[in-house]
């Protein structure tokens, strides 16, 4: 029994030891590789949540290190966090649309005018992490506030299920509701599609992949907030002030996009100087993807035009999946864009995926369709995250997700 105790008293001491080495290197990495510029309000609250963002990276990466669990894992705990409480003023119901798993949000109060709008919504993740757990309080606020009914897509994720299949089981959803809107209380003429970061890639290319089913109701609109667009150029304004601004530094981005794709060892490094990109691939990109298109407005916190480092045809062959439009919907051919829905764009300043957003946002103007663009001047990456969370919650939170609203609130049928 002593022995035991023993074992037990030691194995706990090296716990505290380890535990206490790695929130020492966290404090340490986050003051020394990380940058908050002083246009983003409420410093200390975000300076508290990097910490811990970098806290679980770090022990996800060293409990896998161990085989004990993998960092995706220990990051879709943390993603998912502590659910909210009942809200009386939601019917919530956890539903399979065809294969796909989906929460569905009723507004309680009756609608006075029939058929509800719907929303259909994407979550952010890199596709390995999120969850429709992770994001209930995100649809709840958009069910709430938009009266709408909100379909929360429970995609399967990477790397257990390698991409597209994300992409199919988005479509495999959106298809079913758009076809049998009307048996959950929707206008099928009035369904958005949106998400945030990569869920805001996924309703980009969703929308792109809609535009030719004349067999289907139209998509009304799509809102898209800070998404990602293109893999095609890492060297873009947004990429060069924000690449060590909270939560998504240019690093981190980039390796887990690529991780997505089950692409663990690819050299990340020359991934971030655009060595992935033969020269006919730039050249026929530049009229889309380029920082000649991004107003001078943005470039003042400085821009370097940066030469990309010898095209490797390795890193191409590697790389070249991430250039589908599924995953890069800026790179969509003129004959799509022009199809797409009415939009909305929420953009962040200091966002490493700021340039993608106001790059889309020009493409669409210029095929003739309707964008309504908000700008947070002290925005970050994850900004629409912690809503209703509360204390985590930003004042930039609110602010932005209600003009979200007031966006979809002004959709007519």
């Amino acid at each position: 029994m002593a022995f035991v105790l023993t074992l037990w008293t030691l194995a706990s001491y090296i716990c505290i030891a380890l535990t206490s080495w790695l929130l020492a290197w966290t404090v340490y990495y986050d003051f020394t590789r990380t940058h908050i510029p002083p246009g983003i309000k409420e410093h200390a609250k975000l300076r508290v949540g990097n910490l811990l963002l970098n806290f679980a990276f770090g022990l996800g990466l060293f409990l896998e290190k161990l085989g004990i669990c993998s960092q995706t894992k220990i990051m879709r705990i943390i993603f998912d966090g502590i659910p909210p409480k009942k809200d009386s003023r939601l019917l919530i119901k956890d539903l399979f649309f065809e294969h796909v798993p989906v929460r569905v949000y009723w507004p309680s109060s009756p609608s006075p005018a029939g058929n509800r709008k719907g929303l259909l919504y994407i979550h952010g993740g890199v596709g390995q992490v999120g969850s429709i757990r992770a994001y209930e309080r995100v649809c709840r606020f958009l069910a709430r506030n938009s009266n709408s009914v909100v379909v929360n897509i429970g995609f399967r994720l990477s790397p257990e299920y390698p991409p597209p299949i994300q992409s199919q089981d988005c479509l495999t959803a959106a298809v079913h509701f758009l076809k049998y809107a009307k048996d959950y209380g929707v206008d099928p003429n009035c369904i958005a599609v949106g998400g945030d970061s990569s869920g805001a890639t996924g309703a980009a290319a969703l929308c792109q992949q809609l535009v030719g089913r004349v067999d289907l109701p139209r998509i009304r609109a799509q809102f898209l907030l800070y998404p990602f667009l293109q893999a095609l150029d890492f060297n873009l304004p947004s990429y060069q002030q924000n690449h060590s601004v909270p939560i998504l530094f240019k690093k981190r981005a980039i390796s887990l996009g690529f991780k997505y794709f089950k692409m663990k060892n690819i050299d990340i490094a020359r991934l971030m100087q655009n060595a992935h990109i033969p020269e006919d691939l730039r050249v026929k990109y530049k009229k889309w993807v380029s920082a000649d298109h991004i107003p001078d407005e943005f470039k003042v916190r400085g821009y370097v035009p940066v030469e990309p480092a010898p095209f490797s045809e390795e890193l191409y062959e590697l790389a070249k999946l991430a250039l589908e439009t599924w995953f890069s919907p800026l790179l969509a051919e003129d004959e799509i864009i022009r199809q797409l829905p009415e939009t909305f764009l929420l953009t962040c300043e200091y966002d490493v995926l700021r340039d993608d957003g106001l790059l889309y946002k020009k493409r669409l103007e210029d095929n003739g369709v309707p964008v309504t663009w908000h700008h947070l001047k002290d925005g970050f990456h994850g900004i629409a995250f912690p809503i209703d969370f509360g204390l985590p919650e930003f004042q930039s939170t609110r602010s932005g997700m209600k003009t979200v609203i007031h966006f979809l609130c002004g959709l007519s049928k």
